[in-house]
């Protein structure tokens, strides 16, 4: 038998809020990140459009394995419409392919919003991630071929006016679900109103308990000595799950879940999970000394782990 190579850089773990530069794609932010840390593994849980700013969760070693808790996590953005004009990429990064002399008070934007918030359909960008026939949208839209998207149904959990900038501006703020565009959202909004619309400036507020005010630039780490200083920015794998219900273990029990086994807790800690709710509980974090041990199935009295943590 060969030998197993050894994988190149340090098993590091944790999650990384980067505040994401201008004009600076999410992959590539993503590779500075990893080279930085000169981590084994690492990936982002939600791209952010190079032209937008912000939260962009990268996940480094285990906490790769909750990438898909975080990117079905709600995001928040705050974003500018520039309205009287339509762009081929639903952002300035297009060309103008429409105009309008319209621009829409704010009484009547105010109006529209109803329209815009719960669960609505929403066709994505041509200008998207989106993979048509096993290509990227985005790639064959380059190619000048039109795109043909299905139209689905995204939740948008909050929607409201910020400021009137002037009068071919308005700054909103959203709360969104999974697969949501703020682009689609705003062209949308634009024809709602009688007139064309794109997103000017966007800025990625929060992902889940991921938040802004909590992030640092690829500058800021790049500017650190060590990498030990910059494992001081990573935050624990619990950090990032911290809207899920929560079971306190001791060590043989970790130990059990690590090994694939199902441990058994006490019913006060069951209840403490479970509530008032019956039946079986999906998505309880287990913790030891408050690192994440595994997600797990609370089923009666045993946790049962669907995802284990490596110590």
């Amino acid at each position: 038998m060969g030998r197993r190579r050894n994988k190149k850089g340090r098993p590091v773990s944790g999650w990384l809020i980067i505040d994401k530069a201008y004009d600076f794609g999410s992959t590539e932010a993503v590779s500075k990140a990893k080279w930085l840390f000169q981590a084994q593994k690492a990936g982002h849980a939600g791209t952010l459009d190079p032209l937008a700013t912000g939260v962009l969760p990268i996940a480094f070693g285990e906490a790769t394995k909750t990438s898909g808790f975080v990117m079905d996590a709600q995001k928040h953005y705050r974003f500018t419409a520039r309205w009287g004009e339509a762009r081929s990429t639903d952002d300035a990064e297009g060309d103008v392919i429409a105009t309008s002399d319209k621009r829409p008070s704010r009484d009547e934007i105010e109006a529209v919003l109803p329209r815009f918030t719960g669960e609505i359909e929403q066709i994505p960008p041509q200008f998207s991630a989106i993979k048509v026939q096993g290509e990227r949208a985005y790639d064959i839209a380059r190619d000048g071929e039109k795109v043909k998207l299905e139209p689905r149904q995204v939740m948008i959990h909050d929607l409201r006016i910020i400021e009137m900038r002037c009068d071919n501006e308005t700054v909103f703020e959203a709360v969104t679900g999974k697969g949501a565009y703020v682009r689609a959202l705003v062209r949308d909004m634009a024809h709602a109103l009688g007139t064309e619309g794109y997103v000017a400036e966007l800025r990625r507020l929060a992902v889940g308990a991921l938040r802004a005010e909590d992030g640092i630039t690829l500058d800021a780490l790049e500017a650190m000595e060590t990498v030990e200083e910059r494992d001081a920015a990573l935050l624990p794998i619990t950090h990032a799950l911290a809207a899920m219900p929560q079971a306190v273990i001791d060590g043989p029990q970790a130990d059990k879940l690590r090994r694939g086994q199902a441990a058994v807790v006490s019913p006060a800690t069951a209840k403490g999970v479970r509530g008032d709710a019956a039946g079986v509980i999906e998505g309880v974090l287990a913790v030891l000394h408050d690192d994440a041990v595994a997600i797990c199935e609370l089923d009666g009295l045993k946790l049962k782990p669907t995802r284990v943590f490596n110590a």
